[in-house]
């Protein structure tokens, strides 16, 4: 057990050694770690009283100045504190339902590529049916008949972008079961759960692991994209929600671009460091795409 431990602390060093040459990569996670700690913090920091509308005194739409650093919104509020405290849901709406996406579709696709036949079969055909359908549209039709809430948001947006993941995973599965080593374990009596949780899931889950990183992406812009359409939940403070407050005072028409900017950079920037670290993360998979 020592050697095996060994050779797989040798193989992480080796792996981090290749993702800290990425630039870019060891920027986005800089990044997300700068993310995760406003996240942690900034409900401890600032307390509940903070953004209580009933205990603001300061002007509605004020300008960025020396008393507000990014201004106030309509109600007085900081917007600086909104876009901080607003920080927590969008990531754990994006972690949680890129979660619960990535795990659907790798079950799926290793489920698919491992006994294939009719079974594998039918599980692509539905994987290829979800897959025609536009994502965004079937996540705001999810949203408009599920309950309002933060569970509905982190389901719809699971269901709807798994199928890239399955179809990913199957092909990975189908790889590493043509390998002579799989079979010789088939030979020596392995079962199905042998060679998936011995052979198959460790070959497979450095492909799920930039996958999830990509789709954390994508479940980020969602979550902002239903919230600013009014389909979030209405009790929690995200960046889309501060988008959709915007749009319905009339921020555009009374000029107050600091109530607009700093969400959707806040969005752009968490986005982009997730998609920089799945790229590094993609070249220390894929030696053939370093320099």
């Amino acid at each position: 057990m020592s050697v095996v431990w060994d050779r797989r602390r040798t193989a992480w060093a080796a792996g981090w050694r290749a993702f800290a040459a990425q630039r870019s990569g060891v920027a986005g996670l800089a990044l997300l770690g700068l993310a995760v700690l406003v996240a942690v913090l900034m409900p401890l920091l600032t307390g509940a009283d903070a953004l209580n509308v009933a205990r603001v005194v300061a002007p509605a739409w004020e300008p960025p100045g020396s008393g507000h650093l990014l201004g106030t919104d309509h109600t007085g509020r900081s917007v600086a504190l909104l876009v901080l405290n607003g920080t927590a849901v969008s990531l754990l709406v994006g972690l949680t339902a890129a979660g619960l996406s990535v795990a659907i579709g790798t079950l799926i696709g290793v489920t698919a590529g491992h006994f294939g036949g009719w079974w594998g079969a039918l599980l692509m055909r539905v994987t290829d049916f979800f897959l025609v359908i536009p994502a965004l549209v079937l996540a705001i039709a999810l949203s408009s008949v599920l309950p309002r809430g933060m569970g509905t948001i982190i389901l719809a947006i699971a269901l709807t972008s798994w199928p890239s993941t399955a179809r990913v995973v199957r092909a990975q599965t189908l790889a590493v079961e043509a390998r002579p080593f799989v079979e010789r374990a088939r030979a020596l009596g392995g079962g199905h759960l042998h060679v998936t949780g011995k052979h198959v899931l460790p070959a497979v889950l450095p492909l799920v692991l930039v996958n999830t990183t990509l789709t954390v992406a994508y479940a980020i812009v969602a979550e902002s994209t239903l919230a600013f359409l009014g389909l979030g939940d209405p009790t929690r403070l995200s960046w889309g929600s501060m988008l959709h407050q915007a749009q319905l005072q009339g921020a555009v028409s009374k000029e107050a671009w600091w109530f607009l900017l700093p969400p959707g950079l806040g969005i752009i920037a968490v986005v982009l460091a997730f998609t920089l670290v799945g790229r590094a993360l993609e070249t220390v998979i894929n030696p053939r795409l370093r320099g």
